[in-house]
């Protein structure tokens, strides 16, 4: 039964991931799979491989879940703080389950097949409505928005997963597969831009800029950081300021109307003046008022500081929450929650540092959580999940020293 357990155990975590783009068709499968892994995950783990418990990425983890739970406990609101805190919680067990796994081989598979899978659905079903509706229009066009499999901003960070994994996995000299993987970067890049999410172009810069960390420094290293910087810093002033007549005239028409009915930046630059405001107005203190609280405190924000009616509208049906988990901590849980989730992200990038694939998925993390509330969906629970499943993995593996392989290799440019 062990064996049976321990052979089957690997590919449920990779269905797991499959399934995730599927939350809206299949969205119970996932979650059945997670309890699956709890169930099984006694009879398949080892002694020894208990060891990893004691990685320091979990630990600061789980002492930043433990306060969130003691505080919501002693504040008395655990009823409404739990389902973001199970949220949290989810990622940080998905790390452990996968302790009796020996690599992260068989996930990264799963993450690239699972974006693959996306993208055609979205396709098809982009093709299907363009039909319908006699019309083709990409970008932020409601065709788009309709014809996508799972939000933007998670399909983005999906496709992102994939470049990093396909990247990581290219050899130096050849192999049969690197033609498969820079395909699959072509088709992942191509796909992202063609749906105009700008937060996950912003994070492929920012990967790029991490990349040139690693390996030998020439050169051009120092140029490509430094277009990586310009690029990331020249598209928040074209988001930040894309309706100013200036900016219009100077800049291509063609680049221009790809960020010019773009709300990535009006929609957070609303939500975190409100989150300002309420921050300012009310004392959130050490501990904070709670998810719940807090998501009411932006609805009357929005009610009473959003002069436009359409908009207001749209930010009170949707409820939009703090669009920065930094920023939800922090009034939520208080400034304590803050600094420890600071000392987890802290805490792991020194121990994971020298390992360039674990660094990449961290600076996806730090990255993502300040644009979204990535601990308000399940997805991206999950996909916190894999990225800690990634830094476990490093900080256990010769403590974060980088694959000897991949060492050697760039040891040799």
């Amino acid at each position: 039964m062990r064996i049976l357990l321990s052979a089957l155990y690997p590919y449920m975590f990779v269905l797991l991931y499959l399934l995730l783009p599927f939350d809206d068709y299949v969205r119970a499968l996932p979650n059945i799979l997670f309890v699956a892994l709890v169930a099984f995950f006694p009879f398949v783990v080892e002694k020894q491989q208990l060891r990893k418990l004691k990685s320091p990425p979990l630990v600061l983890m789980g002492i930043f879940i433990g306060f969130l739970l003691l505080n919501s406990l002693i504040s008395g609101r655990i009823d409404t703080d739990l389902d973001v805190i199970s949220k949290v919680l989810a990622a940080w067990v998905l790390a452990i389950l996968y302790i009796p796994i020996a690599d992260s081989e068989k996930i990264k598979g799963a993450i690239i097949l699972s974006a693959l899978a996306a993208i055609t659905f979205s396709i098809y079903n982009f093709v299907i409505i363009a039909h319908q509706t006699g019309s083709f229009a990409l970008g932020d066009s409601p065709q788009v928005v309709e014809s996508l499999m799972i939000d933007r901003i998670y399909l983005g960070l999906l496709c992102v997963f994939s470049i990093l994994i396909s990247f990581q996995r290219i050899k130096k000299t050849y192999h049969p597969l690197n033609s498969y993987y820079l395909a699959n970067i072509a088709i992942n890049l191509a796909f992202i831009i063609l749906i105009a999410s700008k937060i996950a172009i912003i994070a492929l810069l920012g990967l790029l800029l991490v990349r040139q960390f690693y390996g030998r420094k020439k050169i051009w290293k120092y140029a490509i950081a430094l277009f990586c910087l310009v690029g990331i810093l020249g598209f928040y002033f074209l988001l930040k300021n894309k309706d100013y007549p200036e900016v219009k005239q100077r800049i291509p028409t063609m680049i221009h109307s790809y960020v010019s009915t773009s709300m990535t930046y009006d929609l957070r630059a609303t939500t975190w003046s409100c989150v300002n405001k309420i921050a300012a107005t009310t004392n959130s203190g050490a501990f904070g008022f709670g998810f719940e609280k807090t998501e009411e405190a932006l609805v009357e924000c929005y009610a009473n500081n959003i002069p436009d009616a359409e908009k207001q509208e749209l930010f009170l049906n949707k409820r939009y929450n703090a669009h920065s988990q930094y920023l939800d901590f922090y009034l939520s849980e208080g400034w304590i929650s803050l600094i420890l989730w600071g000392i987890f992200i802290v805490g792991s990038f020194i121990v994971i540092r020298k390992d360039r694939y674990a660094t990449s998925m961290l600076f996806l993390l730090v990255f993502y959580c300040a644009v979204e509330n990535m601990f308000h969906r399940q997805m991206g629970a999950y996909y916190a999940g894999a990225i800690m499943i990634a830094l476990m993995l490093a900080a256990t593996a010769g403590k974060g020293v980088v694959h000897q392989t991949e060492e050697v290799l760039e040891n040799k440019q």
